[in-house]
């Protein structure tokens, strides 16, 4: 796996009035610790298969959850200091099994709705500047055929 990148599986709390997941907390020991929250978003994707990638940023750290549906993501450490430099890292994200993807600064990332109206919760650790974007884009296909999706 990429060097500081995380998928931890989060736990979700179901009773008769329905279900609460927490995926990020600061200081609580039954969920992710997000040490800087600084924005949050939330993310639409209209119809399956559409594609949002490449970037990278040299600051922020990213921390990604899918509240409904589901997504592959798909990284690549871009970072020339790091053990894992130019590694390829693929997670799904569902809905259906919670988890919470941490993406370090300087690894490019990118993701793909796998259903119809899939919804992402992102969580950054920097504010977003319109005047000096702390990001670095790149075409979806930069890294090869990565979002083919391989059938078992």
């Amino acid at each position: 796996m990429i060097k500081d990148v995380q998928l931890i599986p989060l736990r979700t709390n179901v009773d008769d009035r329905g279900y609460l997941t927490v995926f990020a907390s600061s200081k609580r020991p039954d969920a992710p610790d997000i040490p800087q929250i600084r924005e949050v978003y939330l993310v639409g994707n209209f119809s399956k298969g559409t594609i949002r990638a490449f970037h990278k940023h040299a600051q922020l750290w990213d921390y990604f959850f899918i509240s409904h549906g589901s997504a592959k993501f798909v990284l690549v450490d871009d970072r020339k200091d790091s053990p894992t430099h130019k590694e390829v890292n693929t997670f799904v994200l569902s809905h259906k099994s919670p988890g919470l993807l941490i993406v370090p600064a300087g690894v490019y990332h990118g993701w793909m709705s796998l259903e119809d109206d899939t919804q992402m919760v992102s969580v950054a650790s920097e504010i977003y500047n319109r005047e000096k974007p702390d990001e670095t884009r790149v075409p979806f296909d930069s890294f090869g055929d990565v979002w083919s999706i391989k059938f078992r």
